[in-house]
């Protein structure tokens, strides 16, 4: 029996991949607390030791020693705990070994639940340090099943929860269907480990392009910040300590591969690749691409810069819904005012005074076309009437 006893311990150990230590001192603590509930009681200290060679099980109860014993699951008499220690006196304490007859029937009855609880636990630890050390990254994952605007996905030894929040806007969600997710939190609850995951975190956007772009492992490139409205358009600068190196075209790919397979995986959502520069006038007016700037006012201690651009390209500049200017000023950490100036206004009205003078010109031809036209009739009106007023 003892002997099947240890090896169902290691049988468990085996299939939930969990250290035999851990599982042992789960199996003897539960021991301990069936000998307290069924043969003791509940202030006693009481230590439990399996022999993992012969499964033999062991009790240790610690007892006062006394003069006259009142409580013999408490205390001993001085003449008994002198025959195990020689030089123990009243008052101290010591460990006396019992082990009753029936005991290994009705430890494995009153255990079994608490051993199955502190396996489980034990799981649980070992899942939240798996994932706690991988928050931050990007992971693979299978959608389970969906709860509302909440889906549980499947990251192979653990659940996740991709909350609506945290979902690119539009997406669609389906069970069994895979795709990339951000780790953002793993928290211990009553429950076991939740780990919290994101679609539409900016660090999803650098964790592909890590992955993509093989120049960031070995330092060629790095990405300086990520500026993200999930659905719509990312930002992101790149830089290179590198000479001779294009970090944008490092980060495209031939053909655009790389950055193509990136929107791919985010459901096609644009990206801007923009230069980083350390000084900010470069910074503000490359995050404001394609958008042309005549000229940038910086107070550097408000952080704030004043952005002046040509009339045709303030829609531009600020983008659908502001987009544009909002990603820039998120990106750079400037906050960013666009004003439009006239350049374009005096454009415009010499334009106006050129259509203007083609539709006149066009005007004036037309009816001097229309003149020559009833002239030259006229002649010929003139000429048949002559011809047939000359005599035969």
């Amino acid at each position: 029996m003892q002997t099947q006893f240890t090896q169902a311990i290691e049988q468990i150990c085996e299939e939930k991949n969990i250290a035999k230590d851990t599982v042992m001192e789960a199996v003897e603590a539960a021991l301990a607390a069936a000998y307290k509930k069924d043969y003791g009681e509940k202030d006693q200290e009481v230590r439990v030791k399996i022999n993992e060679g012969s499964g033999a099980i062991e009790v240790f109860v610690e007892k006062e020693v006394v003069e006259e014993v009142e409580n013999p699951n408490m205390q001993i008499a001085l003449t008994a705990a002198s025959k195990l220690k020689k030089d123990i006196k009243i008052g101290d304490t010591i460990e006396v070994m019992d082990l009753p007859a029936d005991f290994g029937r009705i430890a494995a009855q009153t255990a079994k639940q608490v051993i199955v609880q502190r396996i489980r636990e034990a799981e649980r630890d070992m899942v939240f340090s798996e994932y706690k050390d991988k928050e931050g990254e990007i992971v693979s994952c299978i959608v389970q099943r969906i709860e509302g605007d909440t889906v549980i996905c499947d990251l192979g030894k653990a659940s996740a929860v991709l909350y609506r929040n945290e979902q690119i806007p539009g997406e669609r969600y389906y069970p069994n269907q895979r795709f990339r997710v951000y780790i953002v939190k793993v928290e211990q609850t009553a429950r076991g480990p939740q780990i919290v995951v994101s679609r539409s975190h900016p660090g999803v956007v650098k964790k592909l392009f890590e992955s993509e772009v093989p120049e960031i492992a070995t330092g060629t490139v790095e990405i300086k910040g990520v500026a993200r409205e999930a659905g719509g358009r990312t930002k992101i600068a790149v830089a290179t300590s590198a000479d001779g190196v294009d970090p944008v075209g490092s980060f495209v790919g031939q053909r655009g591969i790389r950055v193509q397979s990136v929107m791919n995986e985010i459901g096609g959502e644009k990206i801007d690749i923009i230069l980083w520069d350390e000084d900010p006038k470069i910074y503000i007016e490359n995050a404001l691409s394609p958008a042309k700037i005549t000229e940038i006012n910086i107070d550097e201690k408000e952080q704030k810069a004043i952005i002046k651009v040509p009339e045709d390209q303030l829609s531009l500049a600020i983008g659908k819904q502001g987009q544009n200017v909002r990603l820039a000023a998120k990106l750079t950490g400037w906050n960013i005012d666009i004003e439009g100036t006239d350049i374009s206004g005096i454009e415009g009205v010499e334009e106006a005074a050129k259509t203007l003078r083609r539709k006149e010109d066009k005007t004036d031809l037309e009816a001097a076309i229309i003149e020559a036209a009833a002239k030259q009739s006229n002649a010929e009106k003139v000429e048949s009437s002559n011809e047939e007023e000359k005599p035969n």
